[in-house]
């Protein structure tokens, strides 16, 4: 079932996403048609974008692995060959420096490009997975087009489903919902519009190659709680030691992204997005961990806005069941 959710999940993330854009630009009077294609081609170009710098990011640090595990090698050969010998361990540095070289010239590309060129050809290879790939972008358009032009439609409909003694309370509950989610949703957006820039400059500072790529994958990564930034740090960190060796400027973006989280976590997520969630962080680890299980990428990026709607109908079924007679007596 996950397989044929995902891409109209995928698509109701989208339009949910894309429908302030849409409506912006249907009060510039632009056609509803119109400004749904337009909202679309918004979206998909942001989507690139990131996708650009990715690989822009790739091209930079895959050459350096391979021009600097000799090196590597090396200064570990300093460092840990006399420890070793103190245990009376001997190791074919030589032997070791020789096929580790081999196998990262036999499995890394010299370029990003290359590398995507090889990922591609292997999806190919199995037909059935172009197919259903380009089954499921062609759906996922599909469906986020009319919803983003029959979203009040689409919304009335479900509501007249609703049994009528139910619907002011049903009401109140997806408004409150919508409320939040909304308020997450551009909060987070303008969190990320803000990290993307503060870890872009500072990293640029230090001297970090690739800053404006790592700078914006960080910041992205912040709506994926606790896994985002870890990654964003270890790449970061990554790229510092590739570049520079252990020298000052790993210490340069270690308190980058130190002051990073310490403006997005005091400053910026309170004020703009709330304190989270209200989720314990195991609670956190455990939606990410499901919902990425049913629905993959997708579900991890929806983890913390569905925990808020569980959140809300959670409470909502709690308040009742205490105030129950069955409960009070």
């Amino acid at each position: 079932m996950a397989e044929i959710f995902t891409p109209f999940l995928a698509a109701f993330i989208l339009a949910y996403a894309l429908r302030p854009v849409c409506l912006w630009l249907e009060r510039r009077h632009l056609p509803r048609a119109l400004a749904a294609i337009f909202s679309m081609i918004i979206g998909l170009g942001v989507i690139f974008l990131v996708l650009g710098l990715f690989i822009g990011l790739l091209k930079t640090e895959i050459p350096l692995i391979k021009e600097q595990l000799p090196g590597w090698i090396q200064n570990t050969q300093t460092w840990l060959g006399p420890k070793l010998s103190q245990f009376h361990i001997d190791v074919d540095w030589g032997n070791l420096k020789t096929t580790l070289t081999e196998r990262i010239t036999e499995h890394i590309s010299e370029n990003a490009d290359t590398l995507m060129g090889t990922t591609l050809e292997t999806v190919l290879v199995s037909g059935s997975s172009v197919i259903a790939g380009f089954a499921n972008a062609i759906l996922i358009l599909f469906v986020m087009f009319y919803l983003l032009i029959d979203w009040t439609h689409f919304f009335e409909l479900l509501k007249t489903l609703v049994p009528t003694r139910a619907q002011d309370t049903v009401h109140h509950l997806a408004k409150h919902t919508d409320g939040l989610l909304s308020q997450y949703l551009r909060g987070e957006i303008i969190v990320i519009t803000v990290m993307s820039v503060f870890y872009s400059i500072g990293l640029s500072i230090v001297g970090i190659k690739g800053a404006v790529a790592i700078g914006v994958f960080t910041a992205l990564m912040v709506v994926i709680p606790y896994v985002g930034i870890t990654l964003g740090v270890t790449l970061a960190l990554i790229s510092a030691l590739l570049q520079f060796g252990p020298s000052t400027q790993v210490l340069g973006t270690i308190i980058v992204f130190s002051l990073g989280q310490f403006l997005e976590g005091f400053f910026l997520t309170p004020r703009l997005v709330g304190e989270r969630i209200g989720l314990h962080p195991v609670a956190v680890l455990f939606a990410l961990l499901l919902f990425g299980k049913l629905f993959g990428f997708f579900g991890v990026l929806l983890a913390l806005p569905i925990s808020a709607v569980s959140l809300v109908l959670i409470k909502y079924f709690w308040a009742r069941y205490t105030q129950s007679t069955w409960y009070q007596k």
